[in-house]
């Protein structure tokens, strides 16, 4: 792909694009009918997800949430007021207690400001902090002795933004009064 398209260009759209909401019916329809490489037959990797989640034995749901001490939904309305995945989700799985978990964390009402579900949220912190915690680089052999003064400079005061420019200073107005490049970025014309 890098040889088709400049990766300036690919840097760019990262900033630019928003991704896609984690919601219910916010699937990539191109995954869901994925072509295989074998061209043998078309796949839907969405019920491929939840297929998997079931034959690794990942709880239902509400099951999840309580192993997580988390109230259960009582109801398919704790976890969404929209009539139409209302509908849906009592069409297919009548019982709340079968709901799959990656669908009831997709349907599940999000805390104001939030990216994802509050399920979602909670394991989220817990995989990053364990990660973070558990990487050397990070803890015990975050010193001067591993990384040099010079380095440790670098990690303290450079930022995402300079990293991006650093390599792609043609990006500058995308990220002219961006204070975090993780954050959307402003559209540049290409003219």
């Amino acid at each position: 792909m890098t040889e088709q398209i400049d990766l300036g260009d690919v840097i760019y759209s990262f900033g630019t694009a928003h991704p896609g909401a984690l919601v219910l019916n916010n699937y990539p329809r191109f995954l869901q009918e994925f072509q295989r490489p074998d061209n043998e037959r078309l796949m839907d990797l969405a019920a491929t997800d939840i297929l998997r989640s079931r034959e690794l034995g990942v709880p239902r749901y509400n099951q999840f949430r309580r192993l997580l001490h988390l109230a259960p939904a009582r109801s398919f309305e704790d976890l969404t007021d929209d009539p139409a995945q209302l509908d849906a989700l009592r069409r297919l799985y009548r019982d709340i207690d079968s709901v799959d978990t990656i669908v009831g964390m997709f349907a599940e009402k999000r805390p104001a400001g939030f990216g994802f579900s509050d399920t979602a949220f909670r394991i989220f912190i817990l995989m990053a902090s364990r990660r973070l915690n558990s990487d050397r680089f990070f803890t015990s052999d975050f010193t001067p002795e591993i990384y040099t003064p010079l380095g440790m400079t670098w990690l303290e005061e450079t930022s995402m933004i300079d990293i991006v420019l650093r390599h792609y200073p043609q990006l500058r107005p995308a990220l002219r009064g961006v204070g975090n490049g993780f954050q959307p970025w402003k559209l540049v014309s290409s003219r």
